[in-house]
């Protein structure tokens, strides 16, 4: 089983989503993430994470891999940016869409973009759980 998280700049959320499908899926899926451009992992995004255990920090913003796009079984996009801007893939690829609001964009305190930084982490955590048990 190959998945592919895609939003805008496999920053935050696509990152957020490959990490949480790492811990749940069984061996021998293969799991990245992309975006349609290149931002660089988000600091905030990695905190957050490893708050529930789970260390993205090593991970690289990277685009889209038309190759590894073809070939998925799952292509997961979290942003309408990613998914009016996803290339065309074969009638195999099936597509799911998650749109979720950019942690990145957030704006306020510290504190208050951090919240809204676990926020996002979470309903990543219960999307990304679900779906794998639903299809495993």
């Amino acid at each position: 089983m190959q998945l592919y998280f895609l939003c805008t700049g496999n920053s935050c959320r696509s990152q957020i989503a490959e990490g949480f499908a790492k811990k749940y899926a069984p061996s021998g899926w293969i799991i990245k993430s992309a975006g349609v451009e290149q931002h660089g992992l988000n600091k905030i995004a990695v905190s957050v994470m490893s708050e529930n255990g789970i260390d993205i920090s090593s991970n690289t913003s990277d685009l889209i891999d038309n190759d590894y796009l073809q070939s998925s079984d799952y292509v997961i996009t979290l942003c309408g940016d990613a998914k009016d801007k996803c290339p065309m893939t074969p009638s195999s690829v099936k597509k799911v869409h998650w749109p979720l609001n950019d942690p990145a964009q957030a704006n306020g305190t510290n504190e208050e973009i951090l919240n809204i930084f676990r926020s996002t982490r979470d309903d990543i955590d219960a999307l990304v759980y679900n779906f794998i048990n639903k299809i495993k």
